[in-house]
């Protein structure tokens, strides 16, 4: 039995295109909203062992999904989209709130703590596109603050 196991996973492996980088991705979690709230965050670790980049996300949960950026612009600190985030060769890339996330926007429910919100990351390697599905299981705000706000 273990033999055909092994067969079968060595038959998987080899169907994998030559150019697909490993990405691993690990403690993905999302923000739980308030009624009425239409944005999130999600967030993770990412790890290629290949040099790649995250060029976006998508969900069947989420009408639209963005890759975002937050940092200081002078003494305000700005969000915005980007295009990709790199994912050097051997490095954990962290998405988390404050820098990297990925944006959960437009939502027609609320999000609450517990829910799995289904995510389909595409990665770029080696000139190739694939695709990574990832669940990112929905947590309470942490100490009841304000949420932070998202504006263009």
């Amino acid at each position: 039995m273990k033999a055909l196991v092994a067969a079968a996973f060595l038959a998987s492996a080899a169907s994998l295109p030559a150019w697909a980088a490993n990405v691993s991705v690990t403690d993905a979690w999302a923000r739980a909203t308030m009624p009425g709230q239409k944005v999130s965050g999600a967030y993770m670790q990412i790890q290629s062992d290949a040099d790649a980049r995250l060029l976006g996300a998508s969900s069947p949960a989420v009408p639209r999904v963005e890759v975002h950026e937050m940092k200081m612009d002078g003494d305000v600190m700005r969000m915005r989209e980007v295009k990709a985030i790199d994912l050097p060769k051997g490095k954990t890339v962290s998405l988390q709130p404050g820098g990297y996330h990925i944006m959960l926007m437009n939502l027609e429910k609320p999000i609450a703590a517990g829910d799995m919100i289904p995510l389909t990351l595409t990665i770029e390697s080696g000139g190739k596109q694939q695709t990574v599905e990832v669940k990112a299981e929905a947590r309470a705000p942490m100490g009841g603050g304000a949420m932070h706000h998202h504006g263009r």
